[in-house]
């Protein structure tokens, strides 16, 4: 088939297309043309290029043309963060293409009242990319159920993999935690530390859109969780990421507004983003309807990671990982 792909060259992209291209796809990635992949692969010589700036053309009412206009049997739409954006491709796509697959977010869910949260059991979102991308994934649902255009959402948790920082056990992107964690020295963590993180490998994602491509039928019209098999908390987290340079980690609880006192707005920010939404997903939908075998545990995806900083000398740390 032929495979538009919005938005390739990015995380998930960086997988996703040679995958798609040794599937024997036909693949034709539309991106801004700023970054390469994060992961070479001769896969990349076969693909096709587009470039365009999708914020400046949604604006102009041009993007779902020039989308439509490669005549795609399938979309799988990795950069669509609003409603009105998403509303205009499928109106577009709607009788012209034969399956549309957008990227949203575990944030579609609000903070966790039970775990493992299931597709259809979480809290309302919160905030606002959270609430967009529950809205799309809805919008998705209806469009689908109504007759219209065959429409997949899936949903990752927290992306890792090489090329880019991780979110770390504190819940943000503070290189200096790795610095400390590989240095023994003490960490200050907002609240108890049992706050839940659920990593995903980028490759894991990738698998995880080709299946919904091969399964269409069952994927149609339904919204899926794509994380890793199991989630860490803070404090495990960061005692397992501490050993990897042969340390204990040193960890004291400090009061939230302590917190904001020891470390930048951002950093803050970030943190209280990710703790108090406390997320866990199931996979079993997935599993069940679309075969998704996840590769990577999280402290798995998440040392692969680190590693490639500290070999490409993105990474300060004080000592080197002993595994």
């Amino acid at each position: 088939m032929r495979v538009v792909v919005i938005g390739g060259s990015g995380h998930i992209g960086t997988f996703l297309i040679p995958r798609l291209v040794r599937a024997g796809h036909d693949v034709v990635n539309i991106t801004r043309g700023r970054r390469s992949s994060y992961v070479e692969d001769p896969a990349w010589q076969d693909v096709r290029q587009v470039t365009a700036d999708r914020a400046v053309e949604d604006r102009d009412g041009t993007f779902p043309d020039r989308v439509a206009g490669l005549r795609p049997d399938v979309v799988i739409d990795l950069v669509c963060f609003t409603l009105d954006s998403a509303t205009a491709l499928v109106e577009r796509l709607r009788g012209e293409t034969g399956h549309l697959l957008h990227c949203g977010s575990i944030w579609r869910h609000g903070p966790s009242l039970k775990v493992p949260i299931t597709e259809d059991d979480g809290a309302p979102p919160i905030g606002k990319y959270g609430i967009a991308k529950a809205a799309i994934a809805q919008l998705l649902r209806e469009e689908t159920r109504s007759g219209g255009l065959v429409t997949t959402s899936l949903h990752p948790g927290h992306i890792v993999g090489p090329g880019w920082h991780p979110i770390g056990p504190l819940g943000n992107l503070d290189p200096g935690v790795w610095r400390k964690l590989s240095a023994g020295q003490p960490i200050e963590i907002p609240g108890i530390g049992a706050e839940l993180l659920h990593h995903v490998h980028a490759d894991d994602v990738a698998q995880a859109f080709e299946a919904a491509v091969g399964h269409r039928d069952a994927a149609a019209g339904e919204a899926f969780s794509v994380v890793a098999p199991s989630a860490l908390n803070v404090r495990g987290y960061a005692q397992i990421a501490a050993s990897w340079f042969g340390q204990t980690a040193v960890l004291r609880s400090v009061t939230w507004e302590e917190f904001r006192r020891s470390t930048d707005e951002e950093a803050y920010d970030s943190s209280w983003e990710h703790l108090v939404r406390n997320h866990c997903c199931s996979i079993e939908k997935a599993r069940a309807l679309l075969g998704y075998t996840p590769q990577y545990e999280p402290e798995a995806a998440v040392l692969e990671s680190v590693r490639w900083l500290i070999d490409h000398e993105q990474l300060d740390v004080a000592k080197p990982l002993s595994v």
